[in-house]
């Protein structure tokens, strides 16, 4: 699959990349990476990263403008999104061909050529074996491997995840080799605004956790007007109960204009299936979906202590 792959880049004059809505760091360093490494290989060739920017990653890239008519006689390369509802910018389906490039569950197999990996910890992982594995058809070049390490040290969550394997961990430190700044890349991915880091303050101090494990946190509206953050910059900080002694699982709640962002974590029992129940997916032990109602979200957590105490 993955010459298969090379194989259509070869192709195509034009390439546009798309991936998920609500990026974090793997969507954009997938599809920047991989942007940058068609560049390096191929510099005639226009390559475009679309999609609606996230402002807490401009440090990573700044993203293009097309018009409709770029995507006549284009492929389309999709990275990290596993079903087509979450592509950011639905024109990915005027292109003339569409691939997908993925690690999760492949609940949804669009696109004329699939490439899904769940064993990968990082789609950018999966990028960088691409190169890898290319046998010298394709060239690495120093932004590439900074977005790419970038992703992979994001979605491994700096390496403490279950999903790190040996050729994770090889990759990143061949990655490493390239000219970047390290230090300048981690201070735009940690670094917090002070009215996110008073956000954290009030979430470690105000969520609640039950004697089976299960821990909840809700953010309303009206909270989040309170600190002055937003919803992506709340997301950031999902992860934070993972060091609570004694938590199996945890579920944020953030609600928005049209609806309650659901956003599940496990340290052992898979969720992802509870995500899919209320319109959602994900990871085994990091999943997401919507609800449209607190009533709903009680139910949403009355079923994660149901399925933990299962277990």
């Amino acid at each position: 699959m993955k010459q298969h792959i090379i194989d259509k880049i070869k192709e195509y004059d034009t390439i546009i990349l798309h991936r998920h809505v609500r990026p974090d760091p793997d969507a954009y360093g997938s599809q920047g990476g991989l942007a940058e490494i068609i560049k390096a290989t191929f510099p005639e060739k226009t390559v475009f990263t679309v999609g609606e920017e996230e402002p807490t990653l401009y440090f990573m890239r700044r993203l293009d403008q097309i018009d409709d008519s770029v995507y006549e006689g284009a492929l389309v390369i999709v990275c990290d999104t596993a079903n087509q509802a979450r592509i950011c910018d639905q024109r990915f389906k005027l292109g003339k061909e569409v691939i997908k490039i993925d690690h999760h569950p492949n609940e949804d197999p669009y696109g004329d050529l699939l490439w899904v990996d769940t064993d990968a910890a990082a789609c950018s992982q999966m990028v960088y074996e691409l190169y890898k594995t290319s046998d010298g058809q394709l060239k690495m070049s120093n932004e590439a491997a900074r977005l790419l390490y970038a992703g992979i040290v994001s979605d491994t969550g700096r390496f403490l995840y279950s999903s790190t394997t040996i050729e994770t961990m090889q990759y990143a430190g061949e990655l490493m080799q390239y000219d970047f700044n390290r230090q300048e890349l981690f201070n735009g991915m940690y670094e917090k605004e002070a009215h996110v880091l008073k956000m954290e303050g009030y979430i470690l101090q105000n969520f609640n956790m039950d004697e089976s494990g299960v821990a909840e946190v809700r953010i309303s509206k009206e909270l989040l007007e309170k600190f002055n953050a937003t919803q992506a910059e709340t997301s950031q900080l999902i992860s934070i109960l993972n060091g609570v002694k004694g938590i199996r699982a945890w579920v944020f709640f953030i609600e928005e204009d049209d609806q309650i962002r659901v956003r599940f974590r496990s340290k052992g029992t898979v969720i992802n299936s509870l995500a899919v129940k209320y319109g959602g997916g994900g990871h085994p032990l990091a999943a997401g979906a919507s609800v449209y109602s607190w009533e709903e979200a009680t139910n949403v957590l009355n079923d994660l202590k149901a399925l933990i105490i299962e277990r």
